[in-house]
């Protein structure tokens, strides 16, 4: 399995696409999962695209340095790992934490990507106080007691109950999850805020909504794409992992916005 070693931690990666001319396109993961949350867009894009997927420090099989986090940490690991593969330019897409990510990166480096599909996401997600809380928990009990809330705030329970195998997957990956990559992450989440930032986005960008997502709710995602230079904006039937329980328009939409 392919490892950037940096100075503290490394993170996880995989490449996938059978060609190798055609377009780079960046997958994010969310807070609490690993890069399998893509395998369904693998399955389904790597006819158009050149596909790289990481695991953020502290989740999957990337180790963890010692937390906080900033989203500007997250961002240096990215490019660092851009550089490392010699990725010039690539299309980025992201969900929850990784939208924020996205939108970091639209703001500081928005020379190395063409285009942002922004997922599940807001300007801002939570208070600073409310991860607060959320890192003061999990340091004390682990991630166990989150799993039910977790659950249903990811997916609706018709979804879960219909495709329980990969709904229990992710939880189990949930569960998994280093405590001090979580937390770290928590605190990155406390500390963006790009509300004031979002006319200084110049690419196109393509926000993506779970209908039924009461994390991230529609009306986020519509205002992030009023705000940026040129945004567009489509609600997917889903909560807030909606790039798996709404998979086949999920493709279909980033294929038509990177068309």
């Amino acid at each position: 399995m392919p490892y950037l070693e940096l100075a503290r931690h490394r993170l996880h990666y995989r490449i996938d696409g059978r060609d190798p001319t055609k377009p780079w396109l960046v997958f994010c993961n969310s807070l609490g999962t690993d890069l399998h949350m893509w395998d369904d867009q693998v399955d389904g894009l790597d006819e158009n695209f050149r596909i790289l997927r990481y695991d953020r420090r502290g989740h999957g099989l990337s180790t963890s340095p010692p937390p906080p986090f900033s989203m500007a940490d997250l961002g240096e690991d990215l490019l660092r790992l851009l550089d490392h593969l010699g990725i010039e330019r690539a299309h980025f897409c992201g969900l929850s934490i990784g939208g924020l990510l996205g939108q970091w990166l639209a703001l500081n480096a928005s020379s190395r990507f063409d285009s942002f599909v922004l997922c599940a996401t807001a300007a801002r997600i939570g208070t600073a106080q409310s991860w607060t809380e959320r890192m003061k928990a999990v340091s004390a009990n682990g991630l166990s007691p989150l799993l039910q809330g977790t659950l249903e705030r990811w997916f609706t329970p018709d979804f879960a109950q219909q495709a329980a195998d990969a709904v229990q997957a992710c939880l189990a990956t949930f569960q998994k999850t280093s405590v001090d990559g979580y937390i770290g992450c928590c605190a990155a989440l406390a500390g963006a805020d790009f509300q004031q930032s979002l006319s200084a986005i110049s690419r196109p960008v393509l926000t993506i909504s779970g209908s039924n997502d009461p994390v991230c709710p529609p009306t986020e995602l519509e205002a992030i794409a009023a705000n940026v230079a040129d945004g567009r904006h489509v609600s997917l039937a889903g909560r807030h992992i909606v790039n798996i329980e709404a998979a086949q328009a999920f493709n279909e939409q980033i294929i038509r916005f990177l068309a």
